[in-house]
């Protein structure tokens, strides 16, 4: 196990230094000039260049990133241009909130995904497997924005049973922020859950079929046993591996969810960070969560090693 754990960081660790040239590069893609928004408004040559020394912006950029990535090698993620913090405080202050919400959303994506594989495959061709089918499609096909829009609308305007914005820590109040996030957390999970039923039913499916399947319902065991010790505990391979690499989407890719719920997580971070020209605070962000999907690609790997006897029988 411990060789093939050393194979799979070998292969991470040259796909983090290429994410990272791209992030890197990101600071010369972006439009405009941080330095000018730093000097004020009579932007004083003096103080334009310097800034630019400060910053090491007249270094070829060849040696700008060799800075820049030995900084991020020891947690130096540089200052934020606009409210002069460390970047990497920034990000310690916002990622406890954005995992939280894709705690809360992978959560809602079991609940809903892989109850509704299982009765897709087990009704097989019928209106169950039909109408799972056609629930997995809709949330697939809603926007996230649009449903969240809807929802506020619904149930905080109309109903008034959840705010419709806003943050509370959850170790500040753990009822109050449950409030707040079981919204968002939803509108996130919804899509993932459709993703989540087509898999379970896939493989739900592929394990239903197999010969040991009839050999069990042959010896006279309950459906129930069949369905649940026999097909689900075999088709749950995908399932945890996906999942995995779903939780590493969430981490990425909540930024349209968090603007519209007004949640100070890293989508909320990094759409403000792009209006004000923060690179150092988008660099960071981008790099922070490209490591964070990375990360769970790499556990999906060892979990599918854990997981499978035949990868551990081959080495």
């Amino acid at each position: 196990m411990y060789t093939y754990i050393v194979k799979r960081l070998l292969v991470a660790i040259p796909t983090l230094l290429i994410v990272s040239i791209f992030v890197f590069s990101l600071q010369k893609l972006l439009p405009g000039d941080p330095i000018l928004a730093m000097a004020g408004e009579e932007r004083d040559p003096a103080v334009l260049e310097l800034l630019r020394e400060k910053y090491h912006l007249n270094d070829p950029l060849p040696a700008q990133y060799a800075y820049w990535l030995g900084g991020a090698l020891t947690g130096d993620l540089g200052v934020s241009l606009r409210s002069n913090e460390p970047v990497l405080n920034l990000i310690a202050a916002k990622l406890p909130v954005t995992i939280q919400l894709a705690v809360m959303a992978i959560f809602f994506a079991f609940l809903i995904g892989i109850p509704m594989g299982i009765l897709a495959a087990v009704k097989k061709n019928t209106a169950l497997d039909y109408l799972a089918s056609f629930v997995a499609l809709s949330g697939l096909s809603i926007p996230n924005f649009w449903l969240g829009i809807m929802l506020i609308l619904l149930v905080s305007v109309k109903l008034g049973w959840l705010p419709a914005s806003g943050y509370e820590p959850f170790f500040a109040d753990p009822l109050r922020s449950l409030e707040t996030m079981v919204m968002p957390a939803f509108v996130l999970g919804n899509a993932l859950a459709a993703t989540l039923m087509r898999h379970t039913r896939s493989a739900m499916l592929s394990v239903l079929s197999a010969d040991y399947i009839r050999t069990a319902r042959a010896k006279g065991l309950s459906e129930r046993a069949v369905v649940f010790e026999h097909s689900f505990r075999n088709a749950l391979l995908p399932i945890v591996t996906l999942s995995a690499l779903l939780f590493g989407e969430l981490l990425a890719g909540a930024v349209l969810t968090e603007q519209i719920f007004t949640i100070p997580g890293f989508g909320k971070l990094i759409v403000d960070a792009v209006f004000t020209r923060d690179y150092s605070v988008v660099q960071g962000v981008v790099l922070c969560t490209a490591t964070g999907f990375i990360l769970m690609n790499l556990i999906a790997d060892l979990l599918y090693f854990v997981l499978n006897p035949r990868m551990r029988a081959t080495l």
